[in-house]
């Protein structure tokens, strides 16, 4: 399994992408483990801190 964001070539994990990232968060809008996603470990790094620049936006809830 490849990663997402490697295989689309991105850089930067853009944090205002909301209907991106909301592919890799559970239904709880839990952030989904590595294993699961299929990301790499660094874009999975990167996916982390832009799920939580989205949430202290409100972007994203913290709750369902």
């Amino acid at each position: 399994m490849t990663c997402y964001f490697c295989s689309q070539a991105a850089k930067e994990i853009d944090f205002k992408d909301v209907e991106v990232l909301k592919k890799f968060l559970s239904a709880g809008y839990k952030i989904k483990k590595r294993e699961k996603t299929g990301l790499c470990s660094w874009h999975q790094r990167k996916f982390a801190r832009a799920i939580k620049r989205a949430r202290q936006m409100a972007l994203i809830p913290y709750l369902p």
